[in-house]
């Protein structure tokens, strides 16, 4: 499948399953994640100091964890998008590329395949596809994740060998 789009760099993969997504979070987006769940509570705090609601003690404090949890799912799509750009090659990704090859000369030599193997029928993986290719871009309407092992995986040239493919 070609890539969908130009990117300024390389495309390492237009639909990555969410654990990959996941396993390739950079120290920087576990900063992100961590500062947008504590931004929530601290704000919330801030509010309390100096904007008193006269309500102290449980209701300040259950307003703070609903705000920290609220912090926390936000930072985690926050980060996701952000290595999902890379995978889409809108951001800086030699590292995700070359941890992508890394791990596609590991699994080559096990004799298995980069995007995984799935029971599903062909066209259930391919309507998966459609509706998890890009998804990253509407987080804001739905959050909606890659579960599903499909071979419909968009790619610039040279992110994986010609000869390995």
């Amino acid at each position: 499948m070609q890539p969908v789009h130009q990117a300024p760099y390389p495309v390492i993969d237009t639909d990555p399953i969410f654990s990959r997504v996941v396993r390739y979070f950079r120290p920087t987006d576990y900063v992100v994640a961590a500062g947008l769940t504590a931004l929530g509570p601290g704000f919330m705090y801030w509010m309390e100091k100096y904007q008193p609601s006269g309500n102290p003690g449980k209701p300040l404090i259950r307003a703070m964890k609903v705000a920290g949890g609220v912090g926390a799912m936000a930072g985690f799509l926050t980060a996701y998008m952000m290595v999902s750009a890379r995978f889409w090659g809108l951001s800086e990704n030699s590292r995700e590329i070359k941890k992508y090859r890394e791990e596609y000369a590991r699994l080559k030599a096990l004799g298995k395949s980069m995007h995984g193997t799935s029971n599903m029928p062909l066209a259930m993986q391919r309507t998966a596809a459609s509706y998890s290719t890009g998804a990253f871009f509407n987080f804001d309407v739905a959050p909606w994740f890659n579960f599903v092992n499909h071979p419909y995986h968009g790619q610039s040239k040279g992110v994986i060998p010609e000869e390995d493919k």
